[in-house]
């Protein structure tokens, strides 16, 4: 069925479910392994701006679960849902702005690590091809290929 005569029926809400499902999980390992950061002996090495790219990395990690769990929490403190395909649309909106934290903190993260591991220059070239497959794959790819199917600017 068209986008606009799409049936409303429980069915219609899989694809949005099983999408979040895979991002909240993602997001909450994500934010699960930075909680223990601060905890482990090696985090006192850090400096100054490896602990504000924590901090950032830690936050976006922790904003990309909330607007992720969003919907269900919706769903749950306002069941039944007055307006269905209201409530899809907005859940499709926290998946898309949750995929800017997520991508944030994924790469402020890949930051982090192969800091440790390679030094300055060698992390700063492989973390910016970290950002390009992020932006890439996540971002500039579907945003074409929406802009092929549904035409430029109708």
């Amino acid at each position: 069925m068209s986008e606009s005569g799409e049936s409303l029926a429980p069915e219609a809400f899989d694809d949005l479910l099983k999408e979040i499902r895979v991002l909240l999980s993602g997001s909450q390992v994500l934010s699960a392994f930075l909680v223990t950061l601060p905890f482990s002996s090696g985090f006192a090495r850090l400096d100054v701006m490896e602990r504000n790219i924590y901090a950032a990395t830690f936050l976006s990690a922790l904003l990309s679960l909330v607007l992720f769990a969003t919907p269900a929490a919706y769903h749950r403190l306002v069941w039944p849902i007055p307006n269905r395909r209201q409530f899809k649309q907005m859940g499709t909106r926290m998946v898309i702005v949750g995929l800017v934290p997520l991508s944030m903190s994924l790469i402020l993260g890949s930051h982090l690590v192969l800091n440790e591991v390679l030094g300055d220059r060698k992390t700063n070239i492989l973390t910016a091809g970290v950002a390009a497959a992020i932006g890439l794959l996540w971002w500039v790819w579907p945003l074409v290929q929406r802009a092929l199917l549904h035409g430029f600017g109708r």
